[in-house]
């Protein structure tokens, strides 16, 4: 009996002790669980995709952050976070925002993986389904998401927040690097953020890169503008962009969204397209996307949330659902119907 009271006591002195610890220098656990029930489909082209019944995982995650006051304004930083799949299990540790960094009056410094300024700037900030629905933005826009990416063996700089002007510089180190090619991203933003105001400008360059593929002597280019205002409860969003590769035509997209919160109840709404140029006596690929959502939230942390989303590909196969994909041929359009709930803790 005495022994199992002095272990107790030592666990009790342990936990103490680490609750000590993680008040001075915190450490938060953070995730979110996103799942829905979708009916889906694909008219037209060759070969239709019937419609199916599915269960989704919507971007859920599991991570860790926390901070070290290392004195004289200076802080060091850190953050792993994993991908996590509800509808199916596992998930691939630190697969998603890591890193470890510095952050001081001058700005911060960071190392690991992590989301391009370009998507950073164009994303979840934009866009009204969050950047993690069948509808959102890299389903049709940021070059159907070629331009929305999370690298590896990045190096970025996050400049302070100046009156409301802040910068972000990336670079992902070429460690691809071969006799034929020098594989590499670079890319900056810079965006104004002032009470119901947002506006962001974001540049990218993918050097000997043809999409996920390395190809010496391609490169990728793309610029972009995004803002939005809040009238009240009504948030009006919209994003252009021009993307360029070596050899081929110069694509456009625009979004436009709505984001409409009255009590508990929200509606969501974006429009978009994408559409490629170049070669006037050619057909060009193209493409709409309409997607209308509603979203019930009980509290802070959950949510119910259904939506709708038509794609049509007038040319091509250039759209396809922004998260969990079709697999689809030219001129095929797909079509999703979606409920289910999200929480965050």
């Amino acid at each position: 009996m005495q022994a199992k009271q002095l272990l107790l006591a030592i666990a009790c002195i342990c936990a103490s002790a680490s609750a000590l610890a993680q008040s001075a220098n915190p450490v938060t656990l953070y995730g979110r669980i996103y799942a829905v029930a979708e009916s889906v489909s694909a008219n037209g082209g060759a070969a239709p995709v019937s419609s199916r019944s599915r269960v989704t995982d919507r971007v859920s995650l599991v991570g860790f952050r926390g901070t070290e006051d290392l004195g004289g304004g200076l802080k060091a930083f850190f953050q792993i976070e994993s991908a996590t799949a509800p509808d199916a299990g596992g998930g691939t540790f630190a697969s998603r925002n890591s890193g470890v960094g510095l952050t001081g009056a001058w700005g911060s410094v960071l190392l690991g993986r992590w989301d391009t300024p370009f998507k950073v700037v164009h994303a979840a900030v934009i866009d009204p389904f969050g950047d993690t629905a069948a509808s959102d933005i890299t389903a049709a826009a940021l070059n159907q998401g070629n331009f929305s990416r999370r690298e590896n063996n990045v190096v970025q700089y996050w400049s302070p927040n100046l009156g409301g002007l802040s910068f972000r510089a990336h670079y992902s180190a070429n460690e691809g690097k071969t006799a034929t090619v020098n594989p590499s991203l670079t890319g900056a933003s810079l965006t104004y953020a002032a009470g119901a105001l947002y506006v962001a400008y974001a540049w990218e360059k993918h050097k000997d890169q043809n999409g996920a593929t390395t190809v010496a002597g391609v490169n990728e280019t793309g610029n972009a503008i995004s803002a939005y205002y809040k009238f009240g409860g009504l948030k009006l969003s919209g994003q252009t962009g021009r993307y360029k590769r070596t050899g081929t035509e110069t694509q456009r997209s625009y979004m436009v969204g709505l984001d409409w919160a009255f009590g508990k109840h929200v509606l969501l709404a974006s429009v978009q397209n994408s559409r490629n140029g170049g070669v006037m006596t050619a057909v060009q690929p193209k493409c709409d996307l309409v997607g209308i959502g509603y979203r019930y939230d009980f509290s802070k942390r959950t949510a119910f949330v259904s939506d709708y989303t038509k794609i049509d590909n007038d040319v091509g196969n250039l759209c396809n659902f922004g998260t969990s994909p079709l697999t689809i041929g030219a001129g095929q359009d797909p079509r999703g119907f979606a409920v289910g709930f999200r929480h965050t803790f």
